[in-house]
């Protein structure tokens, strides 16, 4: 198979596996805890940058507004700039950010759920590297 027939098959539906795949800088965007955290907050519906900022504590106005210009890019929200003094901007999902929220929703709550679990010191043995019983 040829490299332009291979990337031409890539481009149709992507290969996450494959190196040079563009869906590899959408799926870093989209895995990055301020992607996933963005498209969870907006799940329930449109929000202001400030409200969004408040929602997602400890995020930086530089790293969100970044974080919304890629997701907007990737076509999983929309931005709409309103015409008032001070300016302020909305932001809502797209159809496509929210089946992304929805599973991206899923992956958060299991995380949340399971957390005790997953913590390198939840009821392990140090030495041992086992559950204790």
């Amino acid at each position: 198979m040829s490299d332009r027939l291979r990337m031409a098959d890539m481009l149709a539906r992507g290969d996450v596996f494959a190196p040079d795949c563009p869906t590899r800088t959408i799926l870093r965007q989209l895995t990055s805890s301020w992607g996933l955290l963005v498209l969870v907050a907006l799940q329930p519906g449109t929000l202001r940058f400030s409200a969004l900022r408040r929602r997602i504590r400890g995020i930086s106005e530089r790293m969100l507004a970044q974080t919304l210009t890629q997701l907007e890019a990737n076509r999983l929200l929309t931005r709409h700039s309103l015409p008032v003094v001070p300016p302020h901007v909305e932001y809502s999902l797209t159809p496509l950010g929210i089946e992304a929220a929805r599973r991206a929703e899923d992956l958060v709550e299991w995380i949340q759920v399971n957390l005790v679990e997953m913590r390198p010191d939840a009821g392990h043995d140090a030495d041992a590297g086992t559950p204790q019983a």
